[in-house]
């Protein structure tokens, strides 16, 4: 198991790496980039940032996931902080289960919850020079 939230770039390779196991007839991933626009507005950059107890929440939230989820045998999730550019992953989560359904239905309900629940504010910055919060409410 592994989730969490850190500063560098995300290494895609090493999270499918880690659920990679020989019991697993299934396994899933889902990177979330940044994005060139959000809502009709071309998009500069984003900037993450994250409460202190964003690494726990992040574990909290996978083991939940595991546990609740028949049939998953790993799980690893790493959101990213800082300031990102566009095409830059800031979301990777990957799953392993017994079956593809298994997979895919844990995979979206971890990348759901981390979305909700995670205490990460995304700052965006707009091509036109104004910015917003998100999350933030």
């Amino acid at each position: 198991m592994r989730a969490n939230v850190q500063p560098e770039p995300i290494d895609i390779a090493e999270l499918d790496t880690l659920v990679d196991l020989p019991r697993a007839g299934a396994q899933v991933s889902f990177v979330g980039r940044v994005r060139t626009h959000d809502a009709g507005r071309g998009v500069e950059k984003l900037e993450y940032s994250s409460h202190p107890t964003a690494n726990a929440e992040a574990l909290r939230i996978a083991n939940e996931v595991l546990r609740r989820s028949e049939g998953v045998c790993a799980i690893a999730i790493t959101h990213r902080v800082g300031c990102l550019d566009i095409g830059e992953a800031a979301v990777v989560c990957a799953i392993s289960a017994e079956h593809r359904g298994q997979a895919f239905e844990a995979c979206r309900e971890l990348v759901e919850r981390v979305k909700h629940e995670l205490p990460i504010w995304k700052h965006q910055t707009f091509t036109d020079g104004t910015d917003e919060w998100v999350g933030s409410a």
